[in-house]
């Protein structure tokens, strides 16, 4: 009896194995010690592979095609699928594989008659146009050319393909689709689940043309396509619908013949309208994230919404709601991302919002939300992201938010919140992101923010802290952005801050630093090893003594500014090709400009008003600046001639102020065509004409 059941497993096991096993190989499953792949069909990939250059693989991608060898079994090489049965080359997949160039109509990779799968995507083809002999490849089921830099139009022979399940067209920014060649796709593709077009020009084909798609589509994305008229014809029996960013198309939804069977919807940035009507929202009990973000919704029913309990996405964001958040939203536990910002939604934020426990994302800016900031999102122990900017919130942040310890963004800019952080805020060590700006903050800067080491932004501005920067910034060795302008912060600058080493942005503006360079080291000089800072802005404080050398040979530096100062001493000579804007407005400098700086090829504004101690003539070579667009040496003492080229050497020269000082001769023509000038000053001279 035992051996009859042993003997009968063993059938039943052999059975499954047969039944499951699928018939192909490829370097993903195993490789056969029989070389399988035909030769002529080794022959077409190798010369496939030698009709693009061999170059570096990146983080994201690498080159597949690199370990193809001659004398190897094609079926092991990476991206290759050969059936089990033949030994046939059924499917490709050299998706983002670093390949670079044209792909000619005559490449031998329309040699491969037995093709599958086919995916080239996440390549580079330079443009090439989609060739005609894709239409060859006759038994294809899968077909992916997306976000390969192929342009032209779509090859009317694509609508040979009958056995085709999925077709991915999409991002080839330059791609078009004609309605013939689409007429002829919908029409002949009847097997097709699944159609991806986003990008691609359809600004020609009508949407009624979408009936004739197969019945058997289940997906169907056409984001920015470019759709115009009445979407009606495009809701069929979808489980997946993107139709984000046609501006000039129309329809109601839900319509009266959506499928039940829909579960991911995206009409945001259309113009079709959206009405929720008890029966019809009955259709949408499948939906599990819908997007309905800049649709002029003004929002009648909307608590109908919380009949959805499938939704675990939902985006309402820059439409014409109002009133409060309906209770009801509280309904949808298994919500993952609310967007409800840009609307005009006002009143205290509902309890009920502490029922969404799985939520992550919770995006609420940009409304008139009021009141204060309790415990209405403790329970929200998964949140990732949590916006709250631009409304009317008011008193202190709640020292609960400091218990969501999973946050990654945290914005509260642009409300009415006082008081001082809460020290909780601090052990949001996830934080890569921290925006306090433009409230009512007060207080020193404790040694608590040093805890943050994951944040990349941090910014502060706008609010009424004081006293001194402690050395906690340095800390933060992630950060590239850092803002903490507007505020009544004094003393030295912190040292710390050029440990900084991925600082991007250092915003220290309008507050009350002083201190004298570089004995104090008031602009500390580790801040010139900050090899990464693009933008600098130092104004209105109190420093003083001279602008240290080093600033001017940062390599990444474009913004500098020092303006309403008391800084003293002469201009640099040494400036870094990188440097685009210079203002040293109201300080204490003297001398005459450096001939270097007029030669500075990539300047775009120049800025030295009220110095008053600015000497020398200018320099005809300023005409070789050929980008400048500001120029202000107004209050000083230049003096000499203007050089008669200043006012038509740039066309992009729109701000050109040199009043208040000794120059003399004649003003020089401003008039030519093409002048983009928008202030012109030459007051306070001894010029005629």
């Amino acid at each position: 009896m035992m051996g009859s059941v042993l003997l009968l497993s063993q059938i039943l096991c052999l059975l499954f194995f047969h039944s499951h096993f699928q018939p192909s190989l490829s370097s993903s499953n195993f490789s056969s010690p029989v070389l399988l792949c035909p030769a002529d069909q080794s022959l077409a990939l190798l010369q496939f592979k030698n009709s693009f250059p061999m170059i570096a693989s990146s983080i994201e991608c690498y080159q597949k095609t690199v370990l193809w060898r001659e004398g190897t079994d094609c079926c092991s090489w990476d991206g290759v699928t050969c059936s089990m049965k033949t030994g046939h080359v059924i499917g490709l997949d050299l998706g983002c594989s670093m390949l670079h160039g044209t792909l000619h109509s005559n490449s031998t990779l329309f040699f491969l008659h037995h093709l599958q799968k086919l995916d080239l995507s996440f390549n580079d083809f330079n443009g090439s146009v989609i060739s005609s002999s894709f239409g060859q490849l006759l038994h294809l089921t899968h077909l992916d050319l997306s976000a390969s830099n192929f342009a032209g139009q779509v090859p009317p022979e694509i609508s040979h393909l009958s056995r085709l399940a999925s077709l991915d067209l999409s991002y080839n920014y330059h791609l078009m689709l004609e309605p013939i060649s689409f007429n002829n796709l919908a029409q002949n593709l009847t097997q097709l689940r699944e159609l991806n077009l986003n990008t691609v020009d359809m600004s020609l084909v009508a949407p009624s043309s979408f009936m004739n798609l197969s019945s058997s589509l289940t997906s169907l994305q056409l984001r920015y396509c470019g759709l115009q008229g009445d979407s009606c014809n495009v809701f069929r029996s979808l489980q997946s619908l993107g139709l984000r960013s046609n501006g000039e198309l129309t329809g109601s939804f839900p319509p009266y013949n959506l499928s039940n069977a829909l579960s991911y919807v995206d009409l945001s940035l259309t113009r079709i309208s959206i009405h929720l009507e008890p029966d019809s929202i009955s259709h949408l009990k499948s939906v599990e994230m819908m997007f309905l973000d800049w649709c002029n919704f003004a929002g009648s029913n909307l608590g109908l919404l919380g009949n959805l309990t499938q939704l675990r996405e939902l985006g309402l964001a820059s439409n014409q709601l109002g009133g409060q958040i309906p209770f009801s939203l509280g309904k949808l536990k298994q919500l993952e991302y609310l967007d409800l910002s840009g609307n005009s939604f006002q009143g205290h934020l509902p309890f009920s919002l502490g029922n969404l426990k799985q939520l992550s994302h919770l995006l609420l800016s940009g409304n008139k939300f009021t009141g204060q900031i309790l415990n209405q999102f403790s329970n929200l122990t998964q949140l990732i992201e949590l916006d709250l900017s631009d409304n009317r919130f008011d008193g202190q942040i709640s020292s609960s938010l400091g218990s969501l310890e999973k946050l990654d963004v945290l914005k509260l800019s642009s409300n009415d919140f006082t008081g001082k952080i809460p020290n909780s805020l601090f052990n949001l060590t996830q934080l890569t992101s921290l925006d306090l700006s433009n409230n009512k903050f007060y207080g020193q800067i404790s040694s608590s923010p040093g805890n943050l080491t994951q944040l990349t932004s941090l910014d502060l501005s706008n609010n009424k802290f004081y006293g001194q920067i402690s050395s906690s910034p340095g800390n933060l060795t992630q950060l590239t952005s850092l803002d903490l302008s507007h505020n009544k912060f004094d003393g030295q600058i912190s040292s710390s801050l050029g440990s900084l080493e991925k600082l991007d942005s250092l915003e220290l503006s309008f507050n009350h630093f002083s201190g004298k360079i570089p004995n104090s080291l008031t602009i500390p000089s580790q801040i010139s090893r900050l090899s990464q800072l693009n933008y600098l802005d130092l104004s209105h404080n109190l420093l003083s003594g001279t602008i240290p050398s080093s600033l001017f040979s940062m390599p990444s530096l474009r913004f500098l500014s020092l303006h309403n100062n008391h800084f003293s001493g002469c201009i640099s000579p040494f400036l870094s090709n990188s440097l685009q804007y210079i203002d040293f407005s109201h300080n204490k400098l003297y001398g005459q400009i450096p001939p270097s700086v007029f030669e500075h090829g990539n300047l775009r504004a120049l800025m030295l008003s009220s110095n008053d101690k600015l000497t020398g003539n200018i320099s005809s070579v300023i005409c070789k600046l050929k980008f400048l667009e500001i120029l202000d040496l107004s209050n000083n003492s230049f003096s000499g001639f203007i050089p008669q080229c200043l006012g038509n050497f740039s066309d992009n020269l729109s701000v050109l102020n040199l009043g208040v000082n000794n120059f003399q001769g004649t003003i020089p023509s401003v008039c030519s065509e093409g002048n983009n000038l928008r202030y012109l000053n030459f007051n306070g001279n001894k010029l005629k004409g």
